[in-house]
């Protein structure tokens, strides 16, 4: 996973459920890397994040994303997932390609 020195709020909370996962998702595809103070409006899609959670959030999750493109993580065979790349939706193949890795 991700390493950073990024600071964390007391009053946050460092897990993240289901909910701000997917506002997490769709933050991003709305504030792309060129939008000016992303994190900050990310945090603010999520609620009860602060700019710098969501931006290790990110980091993590590009991080999982080059080790499962490098090989050194299978990509899920979800049940179900018929030909889908990797298992993926439309929804969150849009999704990935907003990411602008």
């Amino acid at each position: 996973m991700a390493s950073g020195s990024l600071s964390y709020s007391r009053n946050s909370n460092s897990s993240w459920t289901p909910k701000q996962n997917k506002l997490f998702e769709k933050a991003l595809a709305v504030y792309d890397k060129d939008t000016p103070d992303r994190w900050q409006n990310v945090a603010r899609a999520v609620g009860g994040k602060t700019p710098e959670e969501v931006k290790r959030h990110y980091d993590i999750l590009v991080q999982d994303l080059m080790n499962i493109e490098t090989g050194q993580y299978p990509i899920p065979n979800y049940k179900g997932a018929g030909s889908n790349l990797g298992g993926f939706g439309d929804h969150e193949q849009r999704l990935m390609k907003n990411l602008r890795l």
